[in-house]
């Protein structure tokens, strides 16, 4: 006699069914973001020193969820230029923050990116509105006397999600859930300014 008949059709079901769930939980499984730095570059002229950057920014499926259902969310653009000395800490030359706020309107079905509380667009789609969160162009960091011809500094970027303004659920997630977590990656690179200062990160 087979060890193996059959199966009936209520079983043959059932198990579609657990196949099923299982294919559906697999394609709904969360994922966590990262905004990594691509690019960056110093540029110096007659009025200080520029930034130009670019990162990839990728949310998470928890993160693009909430702001999707209308939580805003608020990222911090830092800079830190600092000198090296053998005989006490790192000596903090020039530095710039800028803030930005990532918003849904459900009236207008768009998303609104504001920069530094003045500026604001609006995106058909979180994609577009990632990307020039992405991006910054000939943003000042610097007067033109801060930074010394010839001397070398060091030079720390990074954008962020802040969590401290996140609603007070979702700061205990990004604690202490990884998948409810942004990693912001810092790029460090090494800057000497010249007369005809450009000097891009690598």
């Amino acid at each position: 006699m087979p060890c193996c008949g059959k199966t009936s059709k209520p079983v043959q079901r059932l198990l579609l069914a657990i196949v099923l769930v299982g294919w559906f939980g697999l394609c709904r499984i969360a994922w966590a973001g990262t905004i990594e730095p691509i690019s960056a570059k110093l540029t110096g002229g007659e009025d200080g020193y520029v930034l130009s950057a670019e990162f990839g920014v990728d949310l998470g499926s928890h993160f693009e969820d909430a702001v999707s259902r209308g939580v805003p969310l608020y990222f911090a653009l830092e800079l830190q230029i600092t000198r090296n000395r053998w005989y006490w800490p790192s000596e903090h030359i020039a530095g710039r923050t800028l803030n930005y706020r990532l918003a849904y309107i459900p009236l207008t079905r768009q998303y609104r990116l504001s920069r530094g509380g003045t500026l604001h667009q609006n995106f058909s789609t979180l994609g577009e509105a990632l990307r020039v969160l992405g991006r910054a162009a000939a943003l000042p960091v610097a007067d033109r006397n801060a930074l010394k011809i010839g001397e070398t500094y060091q030079v720390a970027l990074r954008l962020a999600l802040d969590r401290q303004q996140l609603p007070k659920p979702l700061q205990v997630d990004a604690i202490a859930n990884k998948d409810w977590q942004v990693e912001a990656k810092v790029l460090h690179w090494q800057f000497t300014p010249t007369a005809a200062t450009e000097h891009e990160a690598k």
